[in-house]
């Protein structure tokens, strides 16, 4: 199994960065060009490009914009956002995703996973789950943009993910996203227990101390974040950042692990 990795996420609308609170409220960021390039020269791990009006639009995240981003880095891209069809993929890997990521429409079509496992390989299948707590402290998956509320609890749909053929759990928490309030533990822990394939948690990272005893504490693989590399004080202004080797070793241990120091098995050949 691969080591920890600390992972930020961009989310995309047309050709801006937009970043949500509780899959609500937006606030535009800036250029995802210019957000990759400065990530890359952090040496981040890895890079998760999530377009969140690619299905409304009818479209994946658009290749042409993803190969400008690809040609600003060398660490590796998960991208995800309208993926409907194994067929969609061909233009995404060409343009330089190492692997992508599909969260609604595989809901609706659980094989959507086994088609691209048998094709790709499961490394190549990062499913993602967007997670609620409801009233009753139970916790509902939800889809299309926490939108649409499914039969599925986030564990159940995890197993259902991994006997698919997932390759990696992305677990978002609705009620976190954005906020800067710290990860949802019960939630994140609750999912790395249930399979036996990478977990990456993700919502309402507060700090680098944060994700470490979330690690700890939950046993999750990877965590990523949005806000938390995007903002900087009280009122969010806009600063790129990432922790140095340094801050990472002193908050995690030797388990920190640098992707371009150790090349992760989904690497895209053609880049």
């Amino acid at each position: 199994m691969l080591k920890l990795r600390v992972i930020p996420c961009l989310l995309l609308k047309h050709w801006g960065i937009e970043k949500t609170i509780r899959f609500d409220e937006s606030v535009y960021v800036g250029s995802p060009i210019n957000a990759a390039r400065m990530f890359n020269a952090y040496m981040s791990d890895e890079l998760i490009l999530l377009d969140i009006v690619a299905r409304t639009e009818g479209r994946t995240m658009r290749p042409e914009l993803l190969a400008q981003i690809a040609d600003e880095v060398t660490m590796p891209l998960a991208v995800g956002g309208g993926i409907n069809s194994v067929d969609d993929i061909p233009p995404l890997m060409e343009a330089g995703a190492d692997r992508v990521v599909v969260n609604t429409a595989s809901l609706e079509r659980p094989e959507l996973i086994t088609d691209i496992a048998d094709r790709y390989g499961s490394q190549c299948v990062l499913v993602s789950i967007d997670a609620r707590k409801e009233a009753d402290g139970h916790y509902v998956v939800y889809g299309n943009r926490a939108g649409q509320r499914t039969k599925w609890s986030p564990v159940e749909w995890t197993r259902v993910a991994r006997e698919a053929g997932a390759g990696e759990i992305l677990i978002n928490s609705v009620d976190r996203d954005g906020t800067l309030e710290g990860y949802d533990r019960e939630l994140l822990g609750s999912i790395a227990e249930a399979v036996d394939i990478p977990v990456i948690g993700m919502g309402g990272a507060s700090s680098l101390r944060d994700m470490a005893e979330t690690v700890r504490e939950t046993g999750i693989s990877a965590v990523a974040a949005g806000a938390l590399f995007l903002f900087f004080g009280r009122r969010r202004t806009v600063l790129i950042n990432y922790p140095t080797h340094e801050e990472l070793l002193e908050a995690f241990g030797p388990d920190i692990v640098r992707a371009r120091e150790h090349l992760l098995p989904w690497v895209n050949p053609i880049r």
